[in-house]
């Protein structure tokens, strides 16, 4: 009976057997023309130089890994010992049976680090920003959220039941208009926006959207998935590039980019944090994180403030990369940071670079619609500290040849 009713379902003719259908139809193309670049399994540790399931070896360009801490001895010993201690499982949801003295001593430490009173952990850094806009704003409120932020951002706004507007990209005229004509309208007006911006790697206007945020009365909350590590001078984010210390109301991070372990977190005051950890669905409802990936965070904020060469490294292997595709030609937009977009234009085209530069040994990410809009494909590369002199040179020397094939550069 089980094995009859799973065959009716998968010859219905309905709206999810015509989307799943349509997917197989466009995937199955992609990998007709030698064009699908996505799930490719990695053996070993993600760094600077990777190795696929296949035996190939590539120029990693496209992880967030932006340290190179992945395999770092420290933080590996870290984890090493949390499974002899704790074992591999928390065991439950951390307001019940969940909290170890280790996710405690994590939460001190990341707000140590960000300089907040408090902080809450969460499962993943999706949920975090899920938790923090469903948590904190509802029916009466409203989100304004910056045109290019993060899905996770706006599926929390959407989540929420709050009223939510998008200002365009970076546009401060466009949110004080947004902020003047809300005055008074709303119980609490929350602005978001990304520190980075994950598909152009532009820093957002911080210093004037503090301003604004404190002329009309608004919070401020800041997702720093891609700027800790990445920026200030020893990787602290985006308050230590602009020199603004304590200027964000709500400070969310992950722990899967610079930090190589899982999660995400709200820094912010005391209360904030507590209310939070009593009234946030995904902290109530999902299962605490792992020992062993707990240990590893708070070993990698060790490192990150022991190690600061690993953030200067960064920084010039990122001015190197980018100083090298603008002189071949190519269009890096208005990035500023370790995320490096190679704008193309045209999906076809971005497909085939991605299919060359492949074929010469450097690992990239082709980004089309609707992840980004038509017209605006690219590749989006990623740096990394540990990268080489002879992986950039390397890289870019296989951006030359494939640009030049394509008739894409001169």
């Amino acid at each position: 009976m089980h094995l009859e009713t799973m065959e009716r379902t998968d010859t219905l003719n309905d709206g999810i057997a015509a989307r799943v259908g349509a997917f197989i139809e466009r995937r199955d193309s992609l990998k007709d023309a030698d064009r699908y670049f996505y799930l490719k399994a990695i053996s070993g540790a993600t760094n600077n130089r990777v190795r696929t399931s296949d035996g190939s070896e590539y120029i990693m360009l496209a992880s967030y890994s932006y340290l190179g801490l992945i395999g770092h001895p420290r933080i590996d010993e870290a984890a090493k010992r949390a499974i002899e201690t704790y074992g591999t499982g928390a065991g439950g949801v951390r307001l019940l049976t969940g909290t170890m003295d280790l996710h405690e001593q994590l939460e001190a430490r990341i707000a140590a680090f960000s300089g907040r009173e408090d902080a809450c952990v969460y499962s993943s850094g999706y949920v975090t920003n899920l938790a923090i806009i469903t948590g904190l704003t509802g029916p009466g409120d409203l989100v304004l959220m910056d045109k290019l932020d993060h899905a996770s951002i706006v599926d929390g706004a959407l989540l929420s039941g709050a009223k939510w507007k998008t200002y365009r990209h970076n546009d401060m005229t466009h949110l004080e208009r947004l902020l003047s004509e809300a005055q008074g309208q709303y119980q609490t007006v929350l602005v978001v926006a990304d520190s980075v911006f994950s598909m152009d790697g532009d820093i957002m206007d911080l210093p004037r959207t503090v301003e604004l945020c404190r002329r009309y009365g608004a919070r401020l909350m800041v997702d720093e998935a891609h700027s800790i590590g990445s920026l200030g001078a020893t990787g602290h984010g985006v308050e230590e590039h602009f020199g603004m210390p304590g200027v964000i109301d709500l400070k969310m991070g992950t722990l899967s980019k610079s930090i190589p372990s899982v999660g995400g977190y709200l820094a912010a005051s005391k209360e904030i944090v507590d209310y939070q950890r009593h009234m946030s669905r995904p902290f109530i409802f999902s299962a605490a994180l792992p020992p062993a990936q707990v240990a590893a965070a708070m070993a990698a904020l060790d490192v990150i403030e022991d190690e600061p060469e690993r953030v200067s490294a960064l920084h010039r292997v990122t001015e190197r990369f980018t100083a090298g595709l603008k002189a071949q030609g190519w269009n890096t937009m208005d990035s500023t940071t370790c995320v490096v977009p190679v704008l193309v234009g045209e999906e076809g085209l971005t497909m085939d670079l991605t299919r060359l530069l492949f074929d010469s040994g450097v690992f990239v990410c082709p980004i089309v619609h609707p992840a980004v809009p038509r017209g605006m494909d690219r590749l989006r590369t990623c740096l990394m500290a540990t990268h080489t002199d002879d992986d950039i040179d390397t890289a870019l020397a296989a951006f030359e040849r494939a640009g030049k094939t394509l008739g894409l550069i001169g």
